[in-house]
């Protein structure tokens, strides 16, 4: 019999050129802003009530594209630390996600997510022995801050499987970012990610099917809407997203999706004529003021 093969752990090597991490994080931050335009593409082209299914044809058919066109399956342990990896990242962020959002007010999910960079601070620490510093630890409680003066507002009803929702939402996101550096990539960018997506909707179109039954019929504005979110908002997404990953600092990315509510507000100010007031004014500067303080740690504070 022969033997089963398996790829090597591939640990990338960490990117230290300036002007290369520069590049890399303005690419990576791609993402999250990608991710930030869900909000306004789900309320005004997707049909209502069907979350699951958006996540679903988010990831489900472009993974399967990607499998097709790189012809590339996992082999070994990545079999399983692929379904691993598309659960977290994809799958049941994704199911978590929806959830949250539709037993929580939106700005209460979406400080929940913002908690992400103090999760990973943490993880990273036991798994990759990535200390964390005092610096991020600060500027990690400033941008959830930031968030929740951008989001929430009025009166909050606070839901408790909701919050729980919310919250195991950010645990899996946070865990699959580290877990992926950890592992490494064993394949090119694209198969890597085809992966993923494939895991994660496999895990989405039976829970879809079994909680909100059969597809509806979709309009042309439907089919566009899911489009976008498909292509751009999550297989190219994504692809930036783990090569940002593999290069840099998993402490320093994790601030990167911030970004996400800072996109959804700005859109719903732009689009959609939803007025800023002065705190969320406020909000959004110092949750961009975050991020950038992240990537640009004082040697005085690396420690």
């Amino acid at each position: 019999m022969a033997a089963t093969q398996t790829y090597p752990t591939a640990i990338p090597t960490a990117v230290s050129d300036r002007a290369a991490v520069f590049w890399l994080t303005a690419l990576t931050a791609l993402a999250p802003l990608m991710w930030g335009t869900t909000y306004v593409v789900t309320t005004e082209l997707l049909p209502a009530g069907r979350p699951l299914l958006s996540g679903a044809l988010r990831a489900l058919p472009a993974g399967l594209a990607v499998l097709v066109f790189t012809r590339t399956l996992p082999r070994g342990a990545w079999w399983w630390r692929s379904a691993v990896l598309g659960t977290l990242n994809i799958g049941a962020f994704f199911a978590l996600l929806f959830v949250a959002a539709y037993r929580l007010p939106g700005g209460v999910a979406a400080t929940l997510n913002a908690v992400q960079p103090l999760l990973v601070a943490g993880l990273a620490f036991v798994l990759l022995s990535e200390r964390p510093t005092r610096w991020r630890l600060g500027w990690g409680v400033a941008g959830v801050a930031g968030v929740a003066l951008m989001v929430l507002r009025g009166e909050l009803a606070i839901d408790p499987l909701g919050l729980a929702a919310g919250f195991a939402g950010a645990v899996a996101m946070a865990t699959g970012v580290v877990l992926t550096r950890r592992w490494g990539r064993p394949v090119g960018l694209l198969a890597f990610t085809g992966w993923q997506l494939t895991a994660g909707g496999l895990l989405l179109a039976p829970l879809a099917l079994a909680v909100e039954g059969l597809p509806p019929a979709l309009s042309a504005s439907a089919l566009a809407g899911y489009a976008w979110l498909a292509l751009p908002g999550t297989l190219l997404a994504y692809a930036l997203w783990f090569q940002g990953l593999a290069k840099l600092s998993v402490a320093a990315v994790s601030f990167l999706g911030l970004l996400s509510p800072v996109m959804a507000t700005a859109l719903g100010w732009l689009v959609l004529g939803q007025a800023l007031t002065p705190a969320q004014g406020l909000g959004f500067a110092l949750g961009l003021t975050a991020i950038v303080a992240a990537q640009l740690t004082p040697a005085s504070f690396r420690r």
